[in-house]
């Protein structure tokens, strides 16, 4: 099982190997987290993901990180050609855990996948990811990043 942490704020700020970007399956970074990562790592970013995408929803992606204190962004893609779904959310979830453990990486950050313009509940989405945690090695170091009260409290309500 995963080393797993919960924390409040601005996943951006994160300071790991990784953190993981709610995706569309165009690697468009849009509005939410996505377009925090691209306001705060630079257009790099979204250039590089230009060259990856687009890739199908469930399935991630690694780019470089920009300006950002990680090394690498990976995009889960949780939404485009279908809605956003608990399904995709695990899909997605276990895809970033893989790309994450190919790249041997130790620390890695997640948002509530599907939250934001997908409208999934916060709680159940954070059960679903939870569980996906709890089934990754145990060499990997994983937060699971709220935004505000209202995830965080979600997340802690789905230990």
């Amino acid at each position: 099982m995963a080393l797993i942490r919960i924390a409040q704020g601005d996943i951006t700020e994160f300071s790991g190997d990784a953190i993981v970007n709610a995706a569309n399956d165009l690697l468009i970074l849009g509005s939410g987290v996505a377009g925090a990562i691209r306001e705060r790592g630079g257009p790099a970013i979204q250039q590089e993901c230009e060259r990856h995408g687009p890739i199908a929803v469930g399935e991630a992606a690694l780019t470089g990180a920009g300006k950002l204190a990680v090394s690498y962004v990976i995009h889960a893609a949780v939404l485009g050609a279908e809605p956003a779904s608990y399904d995709s959310v695990r899909r997605a979830t276990r895809a970033a855990l893989a790309l994450a453990r190919r790249h041997g990486m130790q620390t890695v950050a997640f948002p509530l996948l599907g939250t934001g313009v997908g409208g999934l509940d916060r709680e159940e989405v954070a059960r679903i990811m939870l569980q996906q945690f709890k089934n990754a090695p145990d060499d990997i170091e994983v937060t699971l990043y709220g935004y505000g009260p209202a995830d965080t409290a979600a997340i802690r309500r789905a230990l």
